[in-house]
């Protein structure tokens, strides 16, 4: 084994992150993406190594994946990115994480899961905010519930968000929102639903149901075959949510589409907006009688939890704890995984 990994979409902001917190914990990742003058500039800036190429370049993806053990990958947005990257890493037998939200990417390779085994490497999509800490509260609450047939998750993030989520967002605009009803992925209207959520300590918000990656993988991680996501938007980010019932398909449309994105802002927060931000969880599970039980959560703010999450699990699989096939956060190291990172605590 050669006891490596390489991340690729190093220099966007995430990847950046994640690249900075890497070295400060002595690890020597292998640099890559498509942008040759940012990735050589990160690399040298950090004393790595890097490798230049598009996904779409089959042969240069193979060599690359050769001198390591695992990707962590961070180019999204994934619903196109993921599958050439999963591709490489079955056809050469190395283990494949990502940082998608995406519940389109998440069900995709679930369904690798025997080509997965078949190579004695571990699938896991999701290992940073998008979805450690939610997929282990519930997780957590399935621990604590066994009978529960029905689970509601929240999130409240406290900070800016990057460049690339807005992007992805924007290219999902007019698609509407997503449950988990008896066991399979629906599609409901964006923002189907509302509700009042106690985050603990006197922050009470209303969330809204999000298409958010946990109605894939709390099922995979907890068999609960009811699943739904809130998260917390201003009034003005509901409205508009709601509007796009009616004009997401022409916001959908490639001109609508080219204006939207060449509106975001590059970068994301800052290093003194992440060390002030923090998130909130919320999560619920009930039986069919209507017993129920619930848990909160705080932790560090998004991205920082995603670098650290992801670093944590890259570390576990390099040390060769890992489990072959698809798998989640809390279905492969248990609900207690989160609070392996500094600053989390859950009620």
């Amino acid at each position: 084994m050669n006891k490596n990994f390489l991340i690729y979409g190093a220099n966007g902001y995430t990847g950046e992150l994640i690249t900075r917190y890497a070295v400060e914990r002595g690890l020597r990742p292998v640099l890559a993406g498509r942008n040759e003058v940012a990735i050589k500039d990160l690399a040298g800036k950090h004393g790595l190594e890097h490798r230049v190429f598009s996904l779409d370049d089959a042969a240069k993806v193979d060599g690359a994946l050769q001198e390591v053990d695992l990707v962590l990958h961070c180019a999204g947005p994934f619903s196109i990115t993921s599958r050439p990257m999963v591709e490489a890493c079955l056809r050469n037998k190395k283990h494949y994480t990502d940082i998608t939200g995406e519940i389109g990417v998440f069900e995709a390779c679930a369904a690798m899961d025997a080509r997965a085994r078949d190579a004695e490497i571990m699938v896991m999509p999701g290992v940073g905010f998008d979805v450690v800490p939610s997929d282990c509260l519930a997780r957590h609450l399935k621990d604590k519930f066994p009978s529960a047939t029905h689970l509601s998750l929240a999130f409240y993030g406290m900070g800016r968000i990057s460049h690339g989520t807005q992007a992805t967002m924007t290219m999902n605009v007019g698609r509407g929102g997503a449950i988990r009803k008896d066991g399979i992925v629906t599609s409901v209207p964006a923002a189907w639903k509302t509700r009042e959520i106690d985050f603990g300590g006197g922050v009470v918000k209303t969330g809204v149901t999000i298409p958010w990656g946990d109605v894939s993988t709390a099922y995979h991680s907890t068999g609960i075959p009811n699943i739904e996501v809130f998260t917390v938007a201003p009034p003005s980010a509901l409205k508009a949510m709601k509007m796009s019932r009616y004009l997401g398909w022409l916001l959908a449309t490639g001109p609508f589409q080219k204006y939207l994105q060449s509106k975001i802002p590059p970068g994301g927060p800052s290093d003194e907006e992440r060390a002030k931000g923090k998130t909130l969880l919320w999560g619920e599970a009930r039986d069919a009688e209507g017993n129920s039980v619930e848990a909160r959560q705080q932790g560090p703010e998004g991205y920082t939890t995603t670098a650290l999450a992801a670093l944590n699990i890259v570390q576990k699989i390099l040390e060769g704890n890992f489990k072959t096939g698809f798998q989640t956060p809390a279905k492969a190291y248990g609900a207690d995984l989160i609070l392996e990172l500094d600053g989390v605590t859950r009620q």
